[in-house]
């Protein structure tokens, strides 16, 4: 059996063509701005790491809050140790050490700093169908 299904207009009585459909208002998506999508297995691998801990870690996490699309971050090394209140000498050999690990990959240098990318295994801010394009 076939059902016709029509919408009345209740103060005229009309009978209207087609279904009425109700759109609410837009909500915006909360994982838009902040958020990016990060690997459940890569963060173990990071907390099992003995070699990453106290200020190197602070600055994986400062870095990972930094994030631009398609992973870049470009960040002088003075303006992190301004921020997390590390030396700058340290807050180098860290990025160095993350560097050697293959957390971070470094870039070509721009001015004075270098671009860096997180390594889209550890996590990823941007269009997925570009996460692994070099």
């Amino acid at each position: 059996m076939k059902r016709k299904l029509a919408t009345i207009d209740l103060e005229t009585g009309e009978i209207l063509d087609g279904t009425l459909a109700y759109v609410g208002p837009r909500i915006k998506s909360p994982y838009s701005g902040g958020f990016f999508m990060t690997n459940q297995f890569a963060l173990e691998e990071i907390a099992k790491d003995k070699e990453l801990v106290g200020e190197t870690l602070r600055i994986f996490l400062y870095v990972c809050s930094r994030l631009d699309f398609e992973n870049y971050i470009q960040i002088p090394q003075m303006e992190i140790s301004k921020d997390l209140q590390i030396d700058k000498s340290n807050v180098s050999k860290s990025m160095s050490l993350l560097e050697s690990k293959g957390i971070l990959l470094r870039g070509p240098r721009v001015g004075k700093v270098y671009v860096w990318r997180l390594n889209p295994h550890y996590g990823w801010k941007g269009k997925v169908r570009n996460m692994f394009k070099k």
